[in-house]
């Protein structure tokens, strides 16, 4: 009788679990759309993600919505836990540092808190698990998380040896070219201050911050290979969210990865400009620092190695989390998931950040892979990278919470036909508004009265403005009228700005 009981005992949940799939999250800081090298840029070399796209569904057109922070991370990821517009998002106040409450005209009254993603799976009994970039506050990392190792800031400011971080802005230049992306004593992502979730007398609570000397995306993939080491013994399903700081800057990374990418063999983007033609709202901000004005060619081109370095570092590790998935025998029955929260400019049209409206800078890379999907496919359909929470909880057989505004893009992941965005909205603070249809893309800038025309077709770098193209006038009025529907549905406090001029 002992013996039915306990075998009943260690049956249970492995009945309770039986059919239900994992979940590893993967999402990077800052990566351009075209920036993994079997897919869509081969001067960048991605071997791991190239051999995860392989087997994948790939989303090619896959954008962010914007944010209403400088800080395009935290929007992007508020949006991302919360399931909710960009508009909506901000609400979710006790999830939020102060810092990066909505302001100005489009600052939020009143207070929610919406179910987060990671709550979802944790209430259906799923193990939920995070390392890595959080940018919400530790009150929301406990709510969602049963256990996490090494959250991480938003991003990790360079510092000398005397505690200046100028060497790591304005640069390279004469006078200030001493800074290396793999000197350690330069700090950044070679000195990661990071916190767990600790038990103490009983309870869950966010432990003290501690410094590792050693590269972010090392330690975010050490925790990450720790926790499927130990998974590989358990019922229970699992939710990994592992979130690299890179690229983010500073783009560091050890000098055999900077070394792939000598700069004098770095190409130069076809929608290359010394400087932006005009003032965006986002010129003078800390992204915009990173380099000199006017940017030539040579600061384009450091950038750019760097950059692509720090995403090869980044895939090495994502390669060790593959492995060590596939080691703990439960790869067959895990969706993985790689994606980011925004891209970047990094040189194009004379920009560094991403705080823009050009589809370097909104659009991502996004791939899903898993049990029942067919891979190495490729959907062209626009999706939101946000829906990835009611697609993943669809997938797991689990109900999307009614605050959810993102819409699933299972059908699209099954391969069935339709189901994508008919247009793309995205807003940045109070300066930038933009609609995307797959031929057309209509910016509009409220506080200047200037609006922008690009046919994506004819011209994909966005390098000629036709917003007095007389010909395009039905195509200016139509999408306005776009882009004033948009506004209003998802409720832009910016409205009593007309768009258009």
């Amino acid at each position: 009788m002992t013996r039915l009981l306990l075998c009943l005992f260690l049956a249970g949940p492995l009945t309770a679990w039986a059919g239900k799939p994992n979940l590893l999250f993967i999402i990077a800081d800052d990566q351009a759309p075209l920036s993994i090298g079997g897919v869509n840029n081969p001067e960048v070399k991605t071997p791991n993600l190239d051999r995860l796209a392989k087997r994948s569904v790939l989303f090619s057109n896959c954008f962010n919505q914007g944010s209403w922070s400088g800080a395009v991370c935290v929007a992007s990821r508020t949006m991302l836990i919360t399931g909710q517009n960009v508009f909506r998002a901000p609400r979710n106040k006790p999830y939020l540092d102060k810092w990066a409450n909505s302001r100005g005209a489009i600052a939020v009254e009143g207070s929610t808190e919406a179910k987060l993603w990671p709550e979802v799976f944790r209430e259906a009994g799923y193990e939920t698990f995070l390392t890595g970039k959080w940018h919400n506050n530790h009150y929301s990392a406990l709510k969602g998380f049963s256990r996490a190792k090494a959250i991480a800031k938003g991003m990790y400011e360079t510092f000398d040896p005397d505690g200046s971080k100028k060497p790591g802005y304005d640069r390279p230049r004469p006078g200030n070219d001493h800074w290396t992306p793999w000197d350690r004593k330069f700090t950044g992502h070679w000195a990661p201050f990071v916190r767990d979730i600790v038990i103490r007398d009983g309870e869950r609570e966010i432990g003290k911050e501690y410094t590792v000397r050693k590269h972010s995306s090392e330690l975010f993939a050490d925790h990450a290979v720790e926790f499927l080491r130990e998974a590989k013994g358990r019922a229970k399903p699992f939710f990994m969210y592992v979130a690299f700081n890179a690229p983010h800057d500073p783009r560091q990374a050890p000098k055999k990865f900077v070394d792939m990418y000598p700069p004098d063999k770095v190409a130069i983007p076809a929608n290359y400009l010394p400087e932006h033609p005009f003032d965006n709202g986002a010129i003078k901000i800390r992204d915009e620092a990173l380099a000199p004005f006017p940017r030539t060619k040579e600061v384009v081109r450091v950038h750019r190695s760097e950059y692509f370095a720090i995403i090869t570092h980044m895939d090495h590790e994502i390669g060790r989390i593959l492995r060590a998935l596939k080691k703990s025998g439960r790869e067959k029955d895990t969706y993985v998931v790689f994606t980011a929260d925004h891209g970047l400019a990094v040189g194009q049209h004379g920009l560094m950040g991403k705080q823009n409206p050009y589809d370097h800078s909104i659009r991502m890379p996004f791939m899903i892979s898993g049990p029942g999907l067919a891979g190495n496919a490729t959907v062209n359909e626009k999706i939101y990278m946000q829906s990835v929470y009611p697609t993943t909880c669809e997938l797991a057989g689990l109900k999307v919470p009614g605050s959810v505004d993102f819409k699933s893009v299972l059908p699209l992941v099954k391969g069935e036909k339709g189901g994508g965005e008919e247009v793309i909205f995205n807003a940045y603070i109070e300066t930038q508004r933009l609609v995307r249809t797959d031929r057309y893309k209509l910016v509009h800038y409220p506080k200047i009265g200037r609006n922008q025309l690009f046919d994506l077709k004819k011209d994909p770098h966005e390098t000629k403005d036709l917003i007095d193209d007389p010909g395009l006038k039905a195509v200016k009025t139509k999408l306005l009228e776009a882009l004033r529907r948009k506004r209003e549905e998802l409720g832009d406090g910016l409205l009593a700005a007309k768009p258009g001029k």
